[in-house]
This record gives C-alpha cells, sequence and structure tokens, in this order.
C-alpha cells in the first residue's frame, strides 16, 4: 500500500516536470508562456494604454479665460469738475456720443472750508466799527471769500467745524461774543467726467462736446 502511494507520488511529479518544460506541447498540454509574443497577446487592448506623467494637470484651453489686452493709445482723461446741476445737463449728451461703458461720473471729495464769521452787517458803518474793536483785541480778519457772506469779516479759515470752533475758544475768552462759525461756501456736489481708457476716438468726440464741458480741458486721471 505504502509503496503503491510512493510510486504514484514519484510518477505525478515526473509528469509535472515534463509538463512544466513543455515535452508535452506536442500533445497539447504545455503551460502558458510569460515572454513576448505570448504575452502581449493576452492584453487586453494594450493600444488603450497611456502613461500618465505626474504633477499637476496643464489646463485645457477651455479652462483659461481671454482677457483682452490693452490697446495701444489708451490713457485714463478726466475732465471737471462739475456740478450735480451740470452732470444732469451733460448725462444725456454723452449716452448719446460716447460708447456705453467708457465714462462715468466719480465725486471730486471736495468738501467745505469752515470760517469764524462775523456778519452780515446791515451797513458798512456798523462794519467799520467791528473792525476797530477787532484791531483793539488784536484779532486779524478779512472779508470773506463767498459774496454770499458780505458785508461781513472772516477772522480764519480753517479744514473742518472742529479746527473752527477751537481756533474760536481763545476769542471768546478776550471778549469776543458775536462770532460763530460757518461753512465759507456751501457744500455742492461737484464729480469729475472720467474716461478710463480714453482712446483717439473717444478723445476726439469729447473735444468735440467742449462747449458743453464749459470748456473744461481734458487732463491725465489723479
Amino acid at each position: 500500500m505504502l509503496r503503491a502511494l510512493v510510486l504514484a507520488l514519484a510518477l505525478a511529479n515526473g509528469l509535472y516536470f515534463v509538463w512544466g518544460q513543455g515535452l508535452l506541447a506536442a500533445y497539447g498540454f504545455a503551460p502558458a508562456r510569460q515572454a513576448e509574443p505570448e504575452r502581449l497577446a493576452q492584453q487586453i487592448r494594450p493600444e488603450a494604454l497611456r502613461l500618465l506623467a505626474s504633477g499637476p494637470a496643464a489646463p485645457r484651453p477651455a479652462d483659461v479665460v481671454a482677457r483682452p489686452a490693452p490697446l495701444a493709445g489708451e490713457s485714463c482723461l478726466q475732465v471737471g469738475v462739475f456740478t450735480e446741476q451740470q452732470v444732469n445737463a451733460l448725462r444725456p449728451r454723452l449716452q448719446a456720443s460716447l460708447p456705453a461703458g467708457s465714462w462715468s461720473f466719480e465725486s471730486s471729495g471736495e468738501s467745505s472750508r469752515w470760517i469764524i464769521y462775523m456778519g452780515k452787517y446791515v451797513s458798512r458803518q456798523a462794519m467799520n466799527r467791528k473792525r476797530q474793536m477787532l484791531d483793539q483785541l488784536g484779532i486779524s480778519h478779512e472779508p470773506p471769500a463767498s459774496p454770499r457772506l458780505n458785508p461781513g469779516l472772516s477772522l480764519g479759515s480753517f479744514n473742518s467745524k472742529a479746527e473752527a470752533e477751537q481756533a474760536l475758544e481763545p476769542m471768546a475768552q478776550r471778549g469776543l461774543r458775536s462770532a460763530k462759525v460757518v461753512p465759507e461756501h456751501p457744500e455742492l456736489p461737484s464729480q469729475w467726467l472720467k474716461l478710463p481708457q480714453a482712446n483717439a476716438a473717444i478723445r476726439a468726440k469729447v473735444e468735440a462736446l467742449k462747449p458743453l464741458l464749459a470748456d473744461k480741458a481734458l487732463q491725465t486721471c489723479s
């Protein structure tokens, strides 16, 4: 029994060796070969293989945002300043003459100045009496720059109301009672006409509108 089992194992090993060496290939019994061209024949659609490069992928044409390059001869120009009333009159003419988006109105950011003021006086004689009093107190004075405040006296001009009120305090301590802080000019809305990308054609159209622009000259944007 044991001898028969040993003979069977020896026979099986012998057959496996003969099969593994391909000695039975003539009878249709042989292992699959792992060399070319048999390996290539076992591949499924080898032409579909692609080598993938490492690192970030290059953007596709659809991912690139096209930005128009600035044209030669374009520059930012401005004209001003204009009051709100002038802006309202200019706007329809600009809409009819210039391309949409080529212009806009922007606030100039200017503000009123403030003065220490005395007046208005009913007569020049009354104003002269106040002048004499100011001279005695050693306080300088001059006519206001704004015609609407004349006849009157300005005791100093300041960038803000707070600065003017601070300067008025020592004057009041010296006996000045009738002075007050007022805006030198009423604050008027003022705006610039901006042309951010003005080319030769746009400049020519703006020059043609110069009578409507109160003959104000084109300037480079600040």
